[in-house]
């Protein structure tokens, strides 16, 4: 696993640096990313080791996962732990070969909400349209997904320069 977490950072410093070839320096996050943030929490603290499959999931999807959750752009992510991705029978080991990339990018972007929005403001909504093209409904902290399936938020406000992640108990699917 530690080769895999070297692997991650090793990618968000090549997508980091192809960023600053294509746009000015003025224009990057000042501060750790969502993808620094979530390797600093998966490898330390409290959190540490529970979200092994996200990130592998992340380095098997499109590679413009990886680029959009260390890019500039504004983002809430709702994270599952590795006991969420387990429900599914997906570990570190098989994800990207258990979902194919295409279907893996999906589920992933079905996470990813567009503008930073913290817990009160997710709390306060009822719909929260997804970078996946779907959207999922918030009642008291329960997602419910396009099949009906919940998801309960357990961690939230987790910040980063360019988003906040909330930490979920069940992957959602689009």
């Amino acid at each position: 696993m530690k080769h895999l977490l070297r692997q991650f950072g090793l990618l968000a410093i090549l997508v980091a640096l192809m960023g600053g070839i294509a746009a000015p320096a003025a224009a990057a996050p000042r501060g750790p990313t969502i993808v620094d943030v979530a390797i600093a929490v998966n490898s330390s603290g409290p959190y540490a080791g529970q979200f092994d499959t996200l990130i592998a999931a992340v380095l098997a999807a499109d590679p413009a996962v990886l680029a959009t959750l260390a890019g500039n752009g504004q983002y809430t992510v709702f994270a599952p732990t590795d006991d969420a991705f387990a429900k599914l029978g997906l570990t570190p080991e098989n994800v990207g070969v258990a979902l194919d990339q295409q279907t893996l990018t999906s589920v992933l972007l079905y996470h990813v909400s567009p503008g930073r929005r913290a817990s009160n403001a997710v709390i306060g909504s009822k719909r929260i349209n997804t970078l996946g093209g779907g959207f999922l409904l918030q009642k008291g902290g329960v997602l419910t997904d396009n099949q009906g399936r919940t998801s309960n938020i357990i961690v939230t406000d987790v910040a980063a320069a360019n988003g906040i992640i909330h930490v979920i108990d069940t992957v959602v699917l689009p």
